[in-house]
């Protein structure tokens, strides 16, 4: 049910709903029928543009910037977490191997040029998130033990490959990684996500200095910016799922 209810309530999903909304008060004669058509179609066209979403990763999230070796060595930082995000169950250009997506990947390429930087070993947290349940694929932290040591030449050190959600990430690897006496964590994830995440690994019990990556900056012209785009809408979408994941945690921890 959970990645049904933030379909709902997220764009595209939410403004086309508003939109058929509107359209039935509109049939039915009602005035503020094609008012609420007009204002769910100007959303969806907002929420479509990338400056968009570059203008609320800003104002709406709080911000960590890109952290240094130095900034690791400072805060006695012990080991580097990288946390999943999605795999691609079938891909028929591997022999239909599971691969980490796009996002997952990103992450783990970054999380292993920092370990490489820094000297510090590298865990992976991430199983098999609940838009995937029922497909027959493999783990996050299973996909990417094996690209990381195929691609990279890089073997994990921790893998944690139940969790299905970013509480179950923090809550499934403190046990691991703390009964190696690890504590003083580098955690990498995209820079939308990464507040969340903070506040998830916190109440773990770990000492966490943020290591964001992908952030969400101005990509293209200004003009492109501006103009609706499939890339604009997701990276909206990013930004305010992770707007709504705080919203809930806040209520749920009063």
């Amino acid at each position: 049910m959970k990645p049904l209810l933030t379909s709902l309530a997220m764009p595209p999903l939410a403004p086309l709903l508003l939109a058929l909304l509107g359209m039935l008060l509109a049939w039915r004669r009602k005035r503020g029928g094609l008012v609420l058509v007009a204002l769910s179609l100007a959303a969806l066209w907002l929420l479509s543009c990338h400056g968009t979403a570059v203008w609320l990763a800003r104002h709406a999230l709080p911000q960590f910037d890109a952290v240094t070796t130095a900034q690791l060595k400072a805060n006695q930082v012990q080991a580097v977490v990288i946390l999943g995000g999605g795999v691609l169950p079938d891909a028929p250009e591997y022999g239909g191997a599971s691969q980490p997506s796009p996002v997952t990947a990103a992450r783990l390429r970054y999380g292993i040029w920092l370990a490489r930087q820094s000297g510090l070993p590298l865990a992976f947290s991430g199983g098999i998130g609940w838009a995937a349940d029922g497909m027959p694929t493999a783990s996050e932290a299973e996909v990417a033990a094996r690209v990381a040591q195929q691609a990279f030449g890089f073997a994990l050190r921790w893998s944690e490959a139940v969790s299905r959600d970013t509480d179950g990430n923090a809550r499934l690897l403190a046990p691991v990684l703390m009964r190696e006496g690890v504590q003083r964590i580098a955690l990498v994830t995209d820079a939308w996500h990464m507040p969340r995440s903070v506040a998830a690994f916190e109440r773990a019990g770990f000492v966490v200095t943020p290591a964001p990556m992908g952030f969400t900056r101005p990509i293209e012209s200004t003009l492109l910016e501006w103009l609706p785009s499939a890339q604009g809408l997701l990276a909206s979408r990013q930004v305010l799922r992770e707007c709504l994941g705080l919203a809930v945690v806040r209520f749920t921890l009063m």
